[in-house]
């Protein structure tokens, strides 16, 4: 086992994934619990398709990939708040924008794969899918630091961001800044998906987000538990996934990630019942002050 391990540690496309990953897992885990416990598991899948479109729209226009990706992630997140209420978008706002971005990422790649420089559409199939293993070692610093910069944010703003998820009416009239907290709750989901793509492709990041979460809060009640039980579970996952795929290289590492994080999420379900709820919502004082 040890010499596996420092085989593993002497690839440097295996560091550069665990490096970035765990960061990209930790910030999916964090963000991930608040999504599924604020009802907006539509929304992190409406951003996938915004991070395929985003990141489409740069290679066919002949931009940085990371530009695409990261800025339509964040300027259509905030706008989904915007036009959302209390700065959390509603299904309606985000099945307009999932039609409407379909449209562009189908434009976008029609762009792309008939130009000259994308005629083998390489990019965008790992956009799709992702490319974790194929960081280099200035992507998997950059990925990591933002992701841990999600992670400062959203431990910072968790407890009123809690409060403001289990009773948005109340935190309002006890002077939080519920629409605020909106809008920066979604400019890091945002953030995420756009870091997420890159690990596990646009149309699988919302089980990496989803999953891990939905499996916390069903074995625990006690919401920062779950929080960061949800965070452990995604990295524990992304851990899992990435073994997996480098023993199996017939196996994508984003399919063997995500499936780690679904089984995971089966075996809690098959051995627990009704899901566990917030204290607050099961008659306990709330978990804030």
């Amino acid at each position: 086992m040890i010499v596996w391990i420092t085989h593993i540690y002497s690839q440097p496309f295996l560091r550069y994934a665990f490096f970035a990953g765990t960061a990209i897992a930790l910030a999916a885990g964090l963000v991930g619990y608040f999504i599924v416990l604020r009802s907006q598991v539509f929304t992190g899948d409406a951003l996938s398709h915004v991070a395929f479109t985003g990141a489409v729209a740069a290679l066919a226009t002949g931009a940085d990939l990371l530009v695409g990706l990261y800025g339509a992630c964040i300027v259509v997140a905030l706008a989904m708040a915007a036009l959302g209420n209390r700065g959390q978008s509603d299904d309606t706002v985000i099945g307009s924008v999932f039609a409407w971005i379909l449209g562009l990422g189908a434009l976008f790649l029609s762009v792309y794969t008939t130009s000259k420089s994308g005629s083998n559409g390489t990019s965008g199939v790992n956009v799709l899918f992702g490319t974790i293993f194929g960081l280099s070692a200035s992507q998997a610093i950059t990925d990591a630091a933002v992701c841990l910069g999600v992670c400062v944010v959203i431990i910072a703003i968790g407890r009123p961001l809690l409060f403001a998820s289990i009773d948005a009416a109340v935190a309002s009239a006890s002077r939080v800044p519920v629409r605020a907290l909106g809008f920066i709750f979604l400019g890091m989901v945002g953030v995420t998906a756009a870091a997420a793509t890159q690990a596990v492709g646009a149309l699988l990041l919302l089980g990496l987000i989803a999953a891990p979460a939905g499996a916390a809060q069903r074995l625990t009640a006690r919401p920062f538990a779950a929080l960061w039980l949800s965070a452990g579970i995604a990295v524990g996952s992304l851990w899992a996934g990435l073994l997996i795929a480098y023993a199996a290289p017939t196996l994508p590492p984003s399919f063997c990630i995500i499936g780690a994080a679904t089984l995971t999420y089966l075996i809690v379900f098959a051995l627990t019942g009704n899901p566990a709820r917030p204290a607050s919502l099961s008659g306990s004082p709330p978990p804030y002050s």
